[in-house]
């Protein structure tokens, strides 16, 4: 069974830093490009960042640039993001995702949530004082 479980959500203070998780079991997470997405109550959903299968390609929303941080660790088929000097309007649950490299830029990843088959159930991030 294929399933990506995120982790690391919480209640943080404005200015402070979280890591999400994002873990799959059931497949090897390397041939994939894996994207975070948030969505706030009463919102679409967002993409936040993504990253390529090799980890050599990143790409940011510019609300997030310079605080959020992706990575990943494909011998413990895991993906992170860093979230620094979060902000009220980061609070959303976020979602991790999985989906084959794009077609014709392998090494490159993609912010359209289309284009992702598999989906983690959802971390809730709350910033708040």
């Amino acid at each position: 069974q294929l399933q990506l479980v995120e982790s690391g959500g919480g209640l943080v203070q404005p200015g402070g830093s979280l890591r999400l998780s994002c873990a799959a079991s059931g497949f090897t997470m390397d041939y994939y490009a894996i994207g975070w997405f948030r969505q706030a109550p009463g919102k679409e959903r967002e993409g936040v960042s993504c990253i390529s299968s090799s980890g050599g390609n990143t790409n940011y929303a510019d609300s997030v640039k310079g605080r959020f941080t992706m990575s990943r660790d494909n011998a413990k088929n895991t993906v992170y993001l860093q979230m620094n000097s979060l902000k009220p309007e980061d609070t959303a649950v976020y979602y991790c995702a999985a989906g084959p490299p794009p077609v014709g830029i392998p090494r490159m990843c993609v912010m359209n949530s289309l284009k992702y088959n598999y989906w983690g159930q959802g971390a809730q991030v709350t910033v708040s004082s």
